[in-house]
């Protein structure tokens, strides 16, 4: 089983997979981190490099790989919903949660971050709460299509949203039975 945190960027994913996967005895991944370290350069320089369908190319084959293996909490990218098969793959691993946050949550977050100038750029030509809501906008139906289980993130603490999903999948989640 995997377990497949999804979300705009921001959301928490990248900082709930550790304390999760702790708690249920899985192995982690954080999809953007593996990316970069794989390329040898920030998503950032992937962009400029590669543009958005480069990145959505490395994005597309590094999920594929990682959704076959078992035993895992997988942080994938806020934009890796975008391609149908990974959706489809996804859902075939085990629950997928969606840290569902408001934009305006997600831009005090975003803005807080000061590694998110240099590794990640801006996805549409107005960048900051604009490319929030537009994407928002695109992405959230996706997010609910492919989610298992909503997690609404927005005033919840780690702790909370990890207890919150380890409650949902069970128990046993960890389990080898």
């Amino acid at each position: 089983m995997i377990v497949t945190l999804i979300g705009y960027r921001g959301s928490g994913k990248s900082t709930v997979a550790e304390p999760l996967a702790k708690r249920i005895g899985f192995d982690w991944i954080d999809a953007d981190a593996e990316i970069e370290q794989r390329a040898c350069r920030s998503i950032r320089a992937i962009f400029a490099d590669e543009g958005e369908a480069g990145f959505r190319r490395r994005e597309r084959d590094l999920l594929a790989e990682l959704l076959v293996r078992d035993h895992l909490v997988l942080a994938a990218g806020g934009g890796a919903v975008l391609d149908a098969d990974t959706r489809r793959e996804m859902r075939a691993a085990g629950p997928v949660v969606w840290l569902e946050a408001p934009a305006d949550v997600l831009a005090q977050r975003i803005a807080a971050d000061f590694t998110t100038a240099e590794r990640r750029p801006d996805l549409t030509a107005t960048g900051g709460r604009s490319e929030i809501d537009t994407l928002l906008a695109a992405r959230e139906p996706l997010y609910r299509s492919v989610a298992t289980m909503i997690v609404a993130v927005g005033e919840s603490g780690v702790e909370e949203i990890v207890e919150q999903i380890v409650t949902s999948i069970g128990p046993n989640a960890g389990g080898k039975g």
